[in-house]
């Protein structure tokens, strides 16, 4: 996959919290795209443990310890709706391609997104496989029916999710830099968790 020279992938996230499959797409994104955007948002089919304020103060964390030039947190852009975030990327970067980044868990909810048709004919969809998600042909189909092009990346995600986190914190799956914050603020009992 060769990206063009300007484009730009649109890595947005829940960061409920951030996890080491948060960190390995963003380094990989890196190896890819000339330019790679990060923000948290809410997303409107998740319920969210934590404050959108905080968990993009982990997303921050974890973007200041990858440190890489191509690789930028852009709070501005979040949004519920992909077509908002969207519609702020092209004010910002008018003569940029996009490339909305998901994980491969959340393909199958393209098709339901707010003014998909749309979305999908100004950006590609660049799918990240999961570990423990595999993408089916349907799925594809089903993005390609609304105009959309879908890329699939060239690596793999660990499967360390958010979700497993919340279930049962345990600091083998997320950034080590993020561990004083979730200690010390006592995120999603992690304190609790370790007394």
């Amino acid at each position: 996959m060769n990206a063009k020279i300007n484009s730009i992938a649109l890595f947005g996230t829940s960061a409920d919290p951030p996890t080491l499959g948060h960190q390995a797409v963003l380094c990989e994104l890196t190896k890819i795209f000339p330019k790679v955007i990060t923000w948290a948002s809410d997303n409107p089919d998740k319920k969210h443990q934590i404050p959108l304020l905080k968990r993009t103060e982990l997303l921050r964390i974890l973007v200041k310890k990858i440190s890489h030039p191509k690789l930028e947190l852009v709070q501005e852009l979040s949004s519920p709706r992909t077509i908002h975030t969207l519609k702020k990327a092209l004010q910002l970067w008018p003569e940029a391609s996009f490339s909305f980044v998901i994980g491969s868990d959340l393909a199958v909810q393209i098709p339901k997104w707010l003014n998909a048709k749309c979305i999908l004919n100004k950006a590609t969809i660049a799918i990240a496989i999961r570990d423990g998600w595999p993408i089916n042909d349907k799925q594809l189909e089903e993005i390609k029916k609304l105009g959309g092009e879908v890329e699939l990346l060239p690596f793999k995600v660990p499967g360390s999710s958010s979700s497993n986190f919340r279930k049962m914190p345990h600091e083998n799956l997320v950034p080590s830099e993020l561990i004083p914050t979730l200690l010390k603020e006592n995120l999603y009992g992690f304190a609790d968790n370790k007394k």
